[in-house]
């Protein structure tokens, strides 16, 4: 027999890994689909949702300062910042999509340098060119959102949030069924 996981023999957890998996994947295709068929609306939601996270870093940030050392200033300002920033991006959510696309394209360009440097590294082993593949995929993406930042930002930000949403909701499903065809094997076993 093939060992699968530290959890093959588990048959309550295969069982509700497969149905939660399903269910959450579905979730996932459904908000990813909406978000390739409509990118400015979850760019602006993910910009409003930063804005949020930051709201609530600010009130954490305060209450933390309040309640270690009231006259820590850097605590205070720390707190005022991130307060000052979600004002921003409630105040126009437009720049906080730009934001997020700059640094999306700061991330694909990290990790286009890693890729590379991984390939080259790799380079004798049989599949290095397919760190090669995405360093190029990556490096033209990064491209792409810096070269039509920041409007670019607005539909490219919900799209690629949309498309990973997407996959992860493919990802999901598969692991889903997959546990349910183990939870089956188990039970013939």
């Amino acid at each position: 027999m093939v060992r699968y996981s530290l959890f093959e023999n588990d048959k309550a957890f295969l069982e509700n890994f497969s149905k939660y998996s399903k269910i959450y994947g579905i979730v996932f295709l459904i908000i990813g689909a909406i978000g390739i068929a409509y990118p400015t609306i979850i760019s602006l939601a993910t910009s409003i949702f930063y804005g949020w996270l930051l709201m609530l870093s600010s009130i954490v940030m305060a209450v933390h300062t309040w309640q270690t050392n009231k006259r820590d200033w850097l605590g205070w300002l720390k707190a005022f910042i991130f307060l000052l920033v979600a004002l921003m991006i409630f105040g126009n959510p437009l720049t906080g999509v730009a934001a997020v696309g700059f640094l999306f394209a700061f991330y694909f360009f990290m990790d286009s340098f890693a890729s590379f440097a991984l390939a080259f590294e790799l380079r004798p082993v049989s599949m290095w060119w397919m760190s090669l593949i995405n360093g190029v995929l990556s490096a033209v993406l990064g491209f792409i959102l810096i070269s039509s930042w920041p409007i670019g930002s607005l539909y490219l930000v919900g799209l690629l949030v949309g498309a990973n949403l997407l996959l992860d909701g493919v990802s999901l499903l598969s692991f889903g069924m997959a546990a349910k065809s183990l939870e089956k094997e188990l039970a013939v076993e």
